[in-house]
């Protein structure tokens, strides 16, 4: 048994050595006066999304833990991103792989599930997921990943190159090196706790300020310090926000948080997409949306420094969703507000 884990750990490891960092990606197009604005695109991983960094992590903090032998089903409630990255990984060590995700996940990420050996599992509401991969997990005598509860204590937020460090790392050279603001939105909430506890344990002065989507309990946890809240319903941003506060969202290493419209995200995917040509998904359109709104108010002060924020994966995922003028307006709504807000940022810049 203990040969079969140390090999699964070597080629996870060795997975790890022959993938290269993600490219920080200055917009210059966004020129506000002493405010540079980065993107961090974590769409270059292998599985294409900020979640191969989180399923690595998982699947080694599992193996190393006795969780995962030889022949074990690993089993996740995910709305996609995370699910497509830990299939690739159960693939790669050769267990079976079952992903609980809500009908209404896009087509395009099912098939890449799929694609890497895994199989779906399909619940009507993201609030029937957690309780269903459990099920699942205790029916098949396998491993419920479970990335809400372990994706904050699976990752190594001290260095390792975690996406901190890598960030830090690559800002080093920056007109304005330690970020005045880190913005990051949060599904499980292990990244945004791996970004503040790294700038704390490293003493940089940079905030962090994680954003939150509609129909997320998150942002009203953060304001009223109520960790029992819950919500009827999921968010309509795919892979961010969740209807109850989950073990990973730490709210002591976030210096605050920011309520976005769901419009806005969509607005700013959008916009991004037609004004700099990088097609990103919607949760990017949430981070970018808030790391604008923290430019403006830094315009306002007249102070200088730089933002970064994640580009959590790519557009090309959602074209039958987000890209879908059809059903954004069936799901969302018109962004147009927004679109003009942006538009006149902009010009203002």
């Amino acid at each position: 048994m203990k040969s079969w884990v140390s090999k699964a750990i070597n080629i996870i490891n060795a997975d790890y050595q022959r993938s290269a960092d993600t490219h920080l990606i200055k917009l210059e197009q966004i020129a506000f006066k002493d405010v540079d604005i980065y993107l961090k695109d974590e769409s270059t991983h292998p599985t294409g999304s900020l979640k191969h960094r989180l399923a690595r992590s998982l699947f080694l903090y599992a193996l190393c833990n006795g969780k995962i032998v030889e022949g074990t089903t690993v089993v996740e409630a995910s709305s996609g991103s995370t699910a497509v990255s830990e299939a690739y990984f159960a693939k790669m060590i050769g267990v079976p792989f079952v992903a609980v995700m809500p009908k209404s996940t896009a087509r395009s990420k099912i098939a890449l599930i799929e694609r890497y050996g895994g199989q779906c599992h399909f619940v009507d509401c993201p609030t029937q997921m957690h309780s269903e991969a459990s099920k699942v997990a205790t029916e098949l005598n396998g491993y419920f990943m479970d990335q809400f509860l372990y994706a904050e204590r699976a990752t190594d937020w001290r260095g390792n190159n975690n996406i901190a460090e890598s960030i830090f790392e690559q800002m080093k050279a920056e007109p304005h090196p330690v970020p005045h603001t880190v913005v990051m939105s949060a599904g499980t909430g292990g990244t945004s706790a791996t970004i503040g506890r790294y700038i704390r344990y490293k003493g940089l002065s940079s905030q962090l300020v994680v954003v939150d989507p509609e129909f997320s309990v998150f942002f009203d946890s953060f304001k009223y310090k109520d960790h029992t809240l819950t919500a009827t319903r999921g968010s309509r941003i795919e892979g961010i926000g969740r209807p109850k506060v989950e073990a990973s969202f730490q709210h002591d290493v976030i210096d605050d948080m920011i309520a976005v419209p769901d419009t806005a995200s969509i607005a700013t995917m959008h916009w991004l997409n037609n004004t700099m040509g990088i097609k990103a998904g919607p949760s990017t359109g949430t981070n970018l949306w808030g790391a604008l709104s923290i430019a403006e108010q830094m315009k306002q002060r007249g102070e200088a420094g730089s933002i970064v924020t994640l580009m959590c994966d790519s557009g090309e995922r959602y074209s039958e969703t987000y890209y879908n003028a059809g059903w954004v307006e069936r799901t969302i709504g018109s962004f147009d507000e927004y679109t003009a807000k942006l538009e006149a940022i902009g010009a203002s810049a």
